[in-house]
C-alpha cells in the first residue's frame, strides 16, 4: 500500500521545506485577500484597527507554528522514517492547528452572524485546507517533476541510426546528466567515470575527459537518486558521501578501521567504504571482479 511506503527524500530537504512554507504563506495571503471582501463573517481587516492589529498577530503566529513544524519534520529524519500516511497526517495537523488558532482569536469579536465556536470551527478548517493544503499539494508536485529530471540516467544507443562507427559493446551507453529544466548538460562513457560524491543537495561527478585530465561537474540531485537509477550496474554505494564505479577499483585493502577503494587514479585519494555497505561492495568484487581480491594490511 502507498500511504506505508517511505516518502521521497526530497520532500523533507530543508530547501524544500523552506519553499513549501515561504509558498504556502503568499498563497494563503493571496487567497484571503480574495475571499474578505465576499465574506461577511471574516473579521480579518487592514489599515488603522484594533483588528488589523489582531489580523497581524494571527499571521504572525500561524507563520511561526509552520516554520516550527517544518523545523521538526526536517529534524525527524534523523529519528524515524516518515510514511506517506504519516506525512499527510502532518499537514493535517497542521492545517487543524492554525485553524484552532483562528476560532480561539475569533472568540469575543462580534460578528453580523452569531455563529457557534464549532460553526467557526468548521468554516475556518474548509478554507484553512484549501489556503495550506492546495499550496502543499502544488509543492510535493513541483519537487517531485524537479527531482525526476534531475535523476542522472543510461541511455542506451544500440539502436540509434549514426554514421558513426559502430562502438564495441562496452560503449554502448552513456551516462546523461539532466538540469532543472530537463536539458541534457553532460554525456559520460561509463568507462570515463570515476565516483560520484554527494555535497548536500548536490552531486559532484568525478570523471576524465577527452585529454584524460580528472574533471569535476556538479548537478542538483541527490546520492540516493543516483544509487536507485543504477541498482545493479557498476556503479555501487560505498558510502554516506560516495558512489563509484567498480571498473575503476585498482584495489580494495582492508584497514583496522574497514576497507578502502584505491582508483586508478592517483590524483583520487582513497575512498572509505562503511559497514552500511560492506557486503554491497565485496559482492561485486566476488562477482564481477574476481581476479581483483581484497589486500589486507
Amino acid at each position: 500500500m502507498i500511504l506505508d511506503k517511505k516518502i521521497p527524500g526530497y520532500l523533507l530537504g530543508k530547501y524544500q521545506l523552506i519553499g513549501t512554507v515561504t509558498f504556502s504563506v503568499l498563497f494563503a495571503i493571496v487567497f484571503l485577500n480574495i475571499y474578505i471582501p465576499f465574506s461577511d463573517t471574516a473579521w480579518f481587516a487592514l489599515g488603522d484597527s484594533v483588528l488589523f492589529i489582531k489580523t497581524l498577530v494571527y499571521v504572525a503566529i500561524a507563520i511561526f507554528t509552520l516554520i516550527c513544524s517544518r523545523t521538526l519534520m526536517y529534524k525527524s529524519k534523523k529519528l524515524f522514517h516518515m510514511n506517506y500516511l504519516a506525512y499527510i497526517i502532518w499537514c493535517i495537523l497542521e492545517i487543524v492547528t492554525v485553524c484552532a488558532l483562528y476560532t480561539w482569536l475569533t472568540e469575543g469579536i462580534p460578528t453580523p452572524h452569531d455563529e457557534s465556536t464549532l460553526k467557526v470551527f468548521g468554516r475556518s478548517l474548509l478554507y484553512g485546507t484549501i489556503a495550506l493544503g492546495v499550496p502543499y499539494l502544488i509543492s510535493g508536485m513541483y519537487f517531485a517533476i524537479n527531482d525526476k529530471n534531475n535523476t542522472i540516467r543510461l541511455m542506451s544507443y544500440e539502436n540509434v541510426v549514426t554514421d558513426e562507427p559502430v562502438r564495441p559493446e562496452s560503449h554502448m551507453h552513456k551516462i546523461t546528466l539532466f538540469d532543472n529544466s530537463g536539458s541534457l548538460k553532460l554525456s559520460l562513457n561509463p568507462d570515463n567515470l570515476y565516483y560520484i560524491e554527494s555535497d548536500d543537495n548536490y552531486i559532484k561527478v568525478w570523471y576524465t575527459d577527452s585529454k584524460g585530465e580528472l574533471k569535476q561537474y556538479m548537478l542538483r540531485c541527490r546520492l540516493k537518486t543516483v544509487e536507485e537509477s543504477f541498482k545493479g550496474s557498476g556503479l555501487v554505494r560505498c558510502h554516506r558521501k560516495y558512489i563509484v564505479n567498480i571498473k575503476k577499483v585498482a584495489m580494495l585493502r582492508k584497514e583496522s578501521e574497514g576497507y578502502v577503494l584505491d582508483l586508478d587514479n592517483e590524483a583520487i585519494p582513497p575512498i572509505s567504504v562503511t559497514k552500511t555497505y560492506t557486503d554491497t561492495v565485496l559482492s561485486h568484487f566476488t562477482e564481477q571482479s574476481p581476479l581483483l581480491e581484497p589486500i589486507e594490511e
